[in-house]
């Protein structure tokens, strides 16, 4: 089956691309959840004007995103946790946490777009957020160890 994608989709393709999947995949997944259309000759040039919007409008993204990735420079975001005799937490640093520290430090990043395990150690950690297709960014998060 041919579908044109209307959003990004991971690991299958971006907006506007003409692509070939499942029969089942199609018609369960994609077309529900209005992730795609199905390649008709009508829905192709619909798609077009819709692939025009979307590039410009994902220049503007890009341009917002460079732009956020320059306040990243030099950040480093501080976590007290209770840890073990071997450093090791007593829970963890959730990238859910990381994205509320972002929050307050007036960086709205989704927490979906923080490219991080759990963090479970003390130290200093390297997280990357994904803040375009084209535009990702690393900073640090150092974990200390709590006062008793």
């Amino acid at each position: 089956m041919e579908v044109i994608l209307k959003e990004d989709v991971p690991k299958l393709g971006s907006r506007g691309d003409v692509i070939k999947v499942a029969e089942g995949y199609g018609r369960n997944y994609l077309l529900p959840r209005k992730l795609a259309i199905e390649a008709t000759a009508g829905n192709k040039a619909v798609i077009e004007q819709m692939r025009k919007a979307a590039e410009r409008r994902s220049a503007s993204e890009k341009a917002d995103a460079q732009a956020m990735a320059g306040k990243f420079t030099d950040l480093v975001l501080h976590f007290r946790r209770k840890a073990g005799e071997k450093d090791t937490l007593f829970g963890s640093v959730t990238a859910a946490e990381i994205a509320e520290a972002l929050a307050k430090q007036g960086l709205e990043v989704d927490r979906r777009k923080l490219q991080s395990e759990a963090i479970k150690t003390l130290g200093e950690h390297s997280v990357t957020a994904k803040l375009h297709r084209d535009v990702s960014v690393s900073f640090k998060v150092v974990v200390e160890k709590e006062a008793e």
